[in-house]
């Protein structure tokens, strides 16, 4: 086989252009929809989930279709311009990278069988499997990791595509299975980031048919109605290769249509379930539930008057009482947040935070007379349409608003107009999202850097990008959560949004559909599911 070796170095100062994932979802409805006119039934052209054959030892069977309810539709089939979680979720399974989340937020080998770091934490070696294939055929090496990371990080002389390749000084690839990588700087958050896709080289045609090496393979996009993916009978992870035949993702922005739906045979799965619906399905089906790591938060945009005053924010997290939102909204479903982290990521919680802000009229209106605004002022709260579980949210917060003078008007988009005016555009003034949890905290609290291209909220503060900057140089684990628990104190004190919860997350599926795994990240691993009957 061909030996290579090539070697880019990074320069030039392109503006990097993030690829955090962020969700609309939230709540123990993770998928829940507004109700954007779904009528409850299969997407046309849908067929019966055909019954698995070929028993396996163990109650396994082999074989059979598993048809999933999704709430949204994906925002880019290439998995470096997505930047929806609910469009990772599904397109996972069709992509691999050199390593893969599990289920204790630990790093697992997938396409990097091993792997060294050098003693000064600037080199990194990566020992790839060999065998693996694409779904084209093509065998992945060095070159197509080459081909990828270069990508990633603007070595191949384009815009980057992603920051947390930022501090990639070179990458070599001395033979077809190893790659080296060395970074400018020690970042401790760096081997977090390799689980990224893995791509062929030279491939321009993922936003159109995907190919990767994970276990299922694109088999067809039919927008408004369902995403289909096959299995991959030459996935290289014997030990981990699906059992299904075939995963068909709906798309049902109705929650109430989702429910009807299982309830009647025609969905399989619904990743997303508020107890509501969990009571109208009666027996014949399983209820999977666990913490989310997630944080739906009411954004709120710095540059804005008034919102650019720390007093008007401080007023409005004082305005709010969370512990009611969490009751309605949430059904009771959700752990209270004062900062953007999710106690599941224990070792940087800092706890306390979410008792700074208790519910106070009286503290808030004394607020917002200090900054001048003692008869209160208007507020738009821009919410994405199709997420029931935000549009609740923001109607629970408009009434408690009004009770301190301030005047909330909601107004409902659709989720690609959110992602274009919202996320990238930082057109509006308040917004509520979730945003999911990573496996690193600068991926979590990177997003409020100055420096970071998608920070919508638009703060801005030398401090705290000093703060987070020093974490993600940091190798000792001690002082670099330290780090990352001053800089999540920062953001409560500054107000820079309201932190409201981590929900619960309820994933329904009818009896005999076995294998469900939860993770700290929001991931549906379909290769372990599998039917017992």
């Amino acid at each position: 086989m061909l030996k290579l070796k090539r070697s880019l170095v990074l320069g030039g100062s392109a503006l990097l252009a993030a690829s955090l994932a962020l969700s609309g979802c939230g709540g123990n409805g993770n998928k829940e929809g507004s109700g954007s006119g779904s009528t409850g039934a299969p997407a046309s052209g849908a067929t019966a989930s055909p019954a698995p054959s070929a028993a396996a030892s163990g109650g396994k069977i082999e074989g059979g279709t598993v048809r999933v309810a999704m709430a949204t539709e994906p925002d880019n089939l290439d998995p470096y311009l997505s930047a929806a979680t609910d469009t990772g979720s599904m397109m996972d399974n069709v992509f691999d990278g050199l390593f893969e989340g599990g289920e204790n937020s630990e790093l697992v080998p997938a396409i990097a069988e091993s792997h060294t770091v050098s003693e000064d934490g600037l080199t990194y070696t990566f020992a790839l499997r060999q065998g693996v294939k694409f779904h084209d055929g093509s065998d992945l090496t060095s070159e197509d990791v080459y081909y990828s990371y270069a990508k990633l990080s603007g070595l191949n002389g384009k815009e980057p595509l992603s920051s947390k390749f930022a501090a990639i000084e070179s990458i070599d690839a001395p033979d077809d299975y190893t790659v080296v990588v060395k970074l400018k700087e020690k970042d401790a958050a760096f081997l977090a980031a390799n689980i990224v896709a893995i791509v062929p080289k030279d491939y321009e045609e993922q936003s159109a048919k995907p190919i990767g090496a994970g276990p299922f393979k694109f088999s067809a996009y039919a927008p408004g109605q369902q995403l289909v993916l096959e299995k991959n009978e030459s996935f290289y992870n014997k030990e981990q290769a699906p059992t299904l035949d075939r995963v068909e993702f709906k798309f049902m922005p109705d929650a109430n249509a989702s429910v009807l739906a299982l309830k009647s045979g025609d969905i399989d799965m619904v990743p997303g379930i508020s107890s509501q619906g969990a009571l109208q399905l009666g027996d014949g089906f399983r209820i999977v539930s666990g913490p989310q790591n997630m944080v739906q938060l009411m954004a709120l945009n710095n540059s804005v008057e008034p919102l650019n005053d720390v007093k008007i924010r401080q007023a409005i997290n004082f305005a709010i009482d969370k512990d009611v939102i969490i009751r309605t909204v949430a059904e009771g479903n959700g752990v209270k947040l004062g900062s953007n982290m999710s106690p599941a990521m224990k070792m940087y919680y800092q706890e306390g935070l979410e008792k700074r802000y208790e519910t106070n009229a009286e503290q808030a209106k004394q607020l917002l007379k200090e900054a001048g605004y003692e008869q209160g002022f208007k507020l738009t709260i821009t919410v994405p349409s199709n997420y029931k579980f935000h549009v609740d949210t923001a109607q629970v917060i408009a009434e408690q608003l009004k009770a301190v003078g301030i005047e909330a008007t909601i107004k409902q988009i659709e989720w690609s107009s959110w992602l274009e005016d919202v996320y990238n555009k930082a057109k509006y003034e308040a917004t509520i999202v979730g945003l999911t949890g990573k496996l690193d905290p600068h991926e979590v609290l990177g997003r409020y850097d100055s420096k970071y291209a998608k920070n919508f909220f638009k703060f801005s503060s030398p401090e705290y990008d000093e703060l987070v900057g020093q974490g993600r140089l940091e190798i000792d684990p001690e002082k670099r959560a330290e780090l990352y628990k001053q800089a999540q104190t920062m953001l409560t004190e500054q107000a820079v949004a309201v932190y409201i919860m981590d929900p619960s997350r309820s994933v329904a599926m009818k009896d005999g559909l076995e294998g469900f795994k939860m993770y700290p990240i929001q991931k549906y691993d379909f290769a372990a599911l599998y039917y017992t009957k």
